[in-house]
């Protein structure tokens, strides 16, 4: 695993990104790697906040891994800012190999960092195995979420 690269995204990772996102019978059903014009006209915009951070984990100069962190200022509890976890994708190739741990650790550490008291993260309910593998490294399932589609 010493040979892993965690790093901003770029342009030219979005084909890659696209790519994972779609690997997976719900994404399969939302992305679209045949038109990758939103995701381009996305990443500009993610890049242009300083409240989001879209990585990509590189290995031997392949994308093998992405995942976007959210830092979210709030007032409640007592002012503190959370971080939230999404769109955790690890390549076919590369599950099980310890990456995605690494991956979620990297997540916990840079909310450390900015000043984050709180991260969080959604799961599909479908995703049993990604919930014991969030459980594993401590998350706990405290709420129910909803979602309105617009």
């Amino acid at each position: 695993m010493g040979d892993l690269e965690i790093r901003p995204a770029v342009a030219d990772d979005v084909p890659a990104i696209v790519g994972m996102l779609a690997d997976d019978p719900l994404g399969a059903q939302r992305e679209s790697p045949d038109d990758l014009a939103p995701y381009y006209a996305a990443l500009e915009r993610l890049s242009s906040d300083p409240n989001q951070r879209l990585v990509v984990a590189v290995r031997e100069g392949r994308v093998v891994g992405t995942l976007q962190l959210t830092l979210v200022p709030g007032l409640s509890r007592r002012g503190a800012t959370r971080s939230i976890i999404e769109g955790v994708r690890v390549h076919a190739d590369e599950r099980g190999s310890g990456l995605g741990t690494r991956f979620i650790q990297w997540a916990i550490e840079e909310s450390r960092t900015a000043g984050c008291q709180m991260v969080q993260l959604t799961s599909d309910r479908s995703r049993t195995d990604a919930h014991r593998f969030y459980e594993r490294l401590g998350f706990e399932a405290s709420h129910v979420g909803f979602k309105l589609q617009l």
